[in-house]
């Protein structure tokens, strides 16, 4: 049981995906730090637990999946499953494709932080979520 749970753990593309992200959100937060010389360990403790956890719970939740086997998007037509590619979404799965936009509006937001080149409309829709969630665009500037 144990080698089939780490088999599918490891085979995972979501699971890899978000892997991955977390490295490069995490690598692209420590430069945003150093370039704008707010390197604070406290906060990047903060960070680390909070990725931390998502890995764990990701592995937490595709344990449960190999136990009982939950299909998500089951009350979605098998047409459209098809269409999509996917047949079946665990829950491990799930919480994944949640992690990866979670991640992935982090990186967006690092890269602007950072000052990398950012197209109009992306650079517009990031100011606006920076200013309406966070406080981040008024402590860079």
């Amino acid at each position: 049981m144990m080698q089939r749970y780490m088999e599918v753990i490891a085979g995972n593309q979501f699971v890899q995906i978000v892997i991955l992200w977390i490295v490069f959100d995490t690598i692209l937060g420590c430069l945003r730090a150093v370039k704008h010389h707010k390197f604070n360990s406290a906060f990047g403790i903060d960070g680390g637990i909070r990725k931390v956890a998502m890995i764990v719970s990701v592995a937490f939740l595709m344990l449960v999946d190999l136990m009982v086997g939950v299909n998500v998007i089951s009350w979605l037509p098998d047409a459209l499953r098809q269409a999509v590619g996917l047949t079946k979404i665990g829950v491990g799965e799930f919480f994944c494709i949640l992690f990866i936009l979670y991640e992935s509006v982090s990186i967006l937001k690092n890269l602007y932080l950072c000052g990398c080149p950012t197209p109009k409309w992306l650079k517009t829709w990031l100011e606006k979520f920076l200013e309406d969630m966070t406080g981040e665009l008024e402590a860079n500037r």
